[in-house]
């Protein structure tokens, strides 16, 4: 099959949050939860439909008795599409390309509205099919059946607007671009005995280059320029999905770090300043297994050696 890209609801509350069933999950408030490398293929979202193909869905539709009681969100779905449009993006798609042959909502897929007959219909009911499936059939309760054709429409005005800068998400219509996190001034640390030139940001946080902390902790590492990742060859990392990962609102350009071995997990978000990988270091400890102390703060050695 060609590329394609599926936009799923996950019938839960919008904070739900689960690795191995989506590539990017999407919070009520618009976070977007990359969980896994957009290059591999993840085994059960779309049925018959995973290969080459990426899965985004919304945290939301999860309401009981009642889905519509915790609908998508608007900076949900703009979130939806900004993602879905930056894909398309670096595949090198433009708004011509964004057909329902491409991309297309699960309720769409469920009832082979492609044209690809891949299984028995199990879209909506008034598809002809059994109605397991319905996501976006209507982005709000009551409305019209077209909600593939209105989230493609958002998607093809935003592959209409200049291209953002690098990493940097499209601004919700009427809202000013993301204000950059600012640094406040340089400082040194140590880890694993020896000094690391760090970066203190407005918050408190500390920012180091991610190659610097790979490199003192001898873990073999890949620059992938094209994708904006770091690859880790390190077999002993369980990733652990934090909520509180680095987002576009940062205001800088990103970067992912991301396990080379099974479904490519992602690990870790930072930012690319003057160019070059950096992320929080309390951050890399925790996903690393690295022990930690304070006052001063300072790294010490991976837990189990």
């Amino acid at each position: 099959m060609p590329a394609t890209i599926y936009l799923h609801w996950a019938a839960t509350p919008y904070n739900w949050l689960r690795p191995g069933l989506y590539h990017t999950i999407i919070g009520g408030d618009g976070r977007l939860h990359r969980l896994h490398a957009y290059s591999i293929d993840l085994p059960a979202h779309t049925w018959r439909r995973n290969s080459n193909a990426v899965a985004l869905s919304c945290a939301c539709m999860g309401g009981r008795p009642d889905p519509w009681s915790i609908p998508p969100t608007e900076i949900q779905l703009h979130a939806l599409c900004g993602e879905a449009a930056a894909i398309a993006r670096s595949w090198g798609w433009d708004a011509a390309d964004i057909s329902i042959q491409r991309l297309m909502t699960h309720a769409e897929a469920a009832s082979n509205r492609d044209g690809r007959w891949m299984h028995d219909n199990y879209g909506p009911v008034i598809w002809g099919g059994t109605g397991e499936r319905w996501d976006f059939l209507q982005l709000t309760r009551g409305g019209p059946p077209t909600g593939g054709d209105e989230l493609r429409q958002r998607i093809r005005r935003l592959l209409l607007e200049p291209e953002p800068p690098v990493g940097l998400p499209a601004a919700m219509p009427g809202v000013g671009g993301p204000e950059r996190l600012a640094f406040r001034r340089p400082a040194t640390m140590r880890v694993r005995g020896q000094a690391l030139a760090v970066e203190l940001d407005s918050n408190g946080s500390s920012w180091a280059l991610a190659a610097d902390l790979l490199s003192l902790y001898e873990i073999p590492y890949e620059w992938d320029a094209n994708r904006r990742r770091i690859l880790v060859g390190s077999l002993d990392v369980v990733p652990s999905f934090r909520d509180d990962q680095v987002q576009p609102s940062v205001g800088w350009p990103l970067f992912e770090m991301t396990l080379q071995n099974g479904n490519a997990p992602v690990i870790l978000r930072g930012i690319l300043r003057d160019n070059r990988a950096w992320c929080r270091v309390l951050e890399f400890a925790e996903e690393f297994g690295i022990t930690v102390s304070f006052e001063p703060f300072a790294l010490r050695e991976r837990r189990g050696g």
